[in-house]
């Protein structure tokens, strides 16, 4: 992990195309301001745990509900 120090106002570059900006330090709490392309997600850490939590339980729902759908069979067909 690479640690900086920036005060505000003060950019963090990453690649050629994404920059990190101190907007404001007050307390303990710190905003900053992310500048990326639109094709580059940014979540804060706990809404991607979220996301990734719910598709990995959509995928194993999809997958126990396969037999009941039918797939097997048709598999079984096929093979």
């Amino acid at each position: 992990m690479l640690i900086l120090s920036r005060k505000a106002n003060e950019k963090i570059m990453i690649g050629d195309d994404i920059s990190i900006t101190v907007i404001e330090i007050r307390g303990d709490q710190i905003r900053i301001g992310v500048d990326a392309p639109k094709h580059v997600k940014v979540y804060r850490q706990e809404v991607f745990d979220l996301i990734k939590a719910e598709n990995q339980a959509a995928v194993a729902a999809q997958t126990a509900n396969l037999p009941a759908l039918g797939i097997e069979a048709v598999r079984e067909k096929v093979l």
